[in-house]
């Protein structure tokens, strides 16, 4: 498929997409996010995935500008666009069986601040901020931050972004554990690279496995949590690749994993 709004790139086990609309600071429309889906959907033997922004931001937020009509039929098609192209690809992020990277280059605004902390490991330059403004504009969070943030970082923090619709630095979101890395620019391609490639030769299934029940942990009790743990290490400690860590622990070695 030839992409209009994203770029696509795969090399060394590794799919970058990147969000291609400088112009307008790269805001996501309906038909980026349908392009993201299908780029998800035709990984290949892609282990990693890291998602970037082309210029000089990630994402600006849903472009959401009204093609005319009355108010109700404006609130409609977002609804529409939000519910049937923007969340359906926030949540095939949230079912991959690889890993994530989010590599934020610059602002994160609005639902390219959801979009950007859809990341199992969030990476950014440290230019780079992520800022919840619905409130400065009447409006309200979108892109499934009411759930993400307050398990990222708490009621107060969330409803501090939320209702002051202020900047959060990639240093701050550091600090608050939103995210997991900020770096000076001149490194961010480098260590972006470098966490991407240490992710691509790890414990596929593994890695799989972790960010399905990470993810399903904090939906279920704890009992339920440890029940789920043990199944997936019986079946985690019937791969391949566990047979090879295994193997590599004895020998005192660095374990070359195959993916399976």
């Amino acid at each position: 498929m030839s992409y209009t709004e994203i770029r696509v790139e795969n090399a060394d086990a590794v799919s970058t997409i990147t969000l291609n609309r400088p112009e307008r600071l790269n805001a996501c429309t309906a038909t980026m996010a349908d392009e993201i889906a299908h780029a998800l959907d035709h990984l290949g033997d892609s282990r990693v995935v890291v998602i970037t922004g082309a210029g000089r931001a990630f994402c600006s937020g849903a472009d959401l500008q009204s093609k005319g009509g009355d108010r109700l039929s404006a609130a409609d098609a977002i609804y529409e666009s939000l519910s049937r192209h923007h969340n359906t690809t926030l949540l095939k992020i949230a079912r991959l069986n690889v890993p994530v990277i989010t590599a934020i280059n610059g602002p994160a605004a609005g639902m390219g601040c959801s979009l950007a902390l859809c990341g199992d490991l969030v990476i950014a330059s440290r230019s780079a901020f992520f800022v919840q403004a619905f409130v400065n504009v009447g409006l309200v969070p979108d892109g499934g931050a009411t759930w993400l943030l307050p398990r990222l970082i708490g009621r107060a923090r969330t409803l501090e972004m939320m209702l002051l619709g202020e900047r959060v630095s990639a240093q701050l979101a550091v600090e608050w554990g939103m995210i997991y890395k900020c770096v000076d620019e001149d490194q961010f391609v480098h260590e972006t690279k470098k966490l991407a490639t240490r992710l691509a030769i790890g414990p596929t299934a593994a890695i799989a496995t972790i960010r399905k029940n990470v993810r399903a942990a904090l939906e279920t009790t704890h009992a339920n949590a440890l029940l789920t743990e043990a199944e997936a290490q019986r079946a985690a400690f019937m791969t391949v690749d566990a047979s090879e860590g295994r193997q590599a622990f004895l020998e005192k070695r660095q374990p070359s994993f195959q993916g399976r």
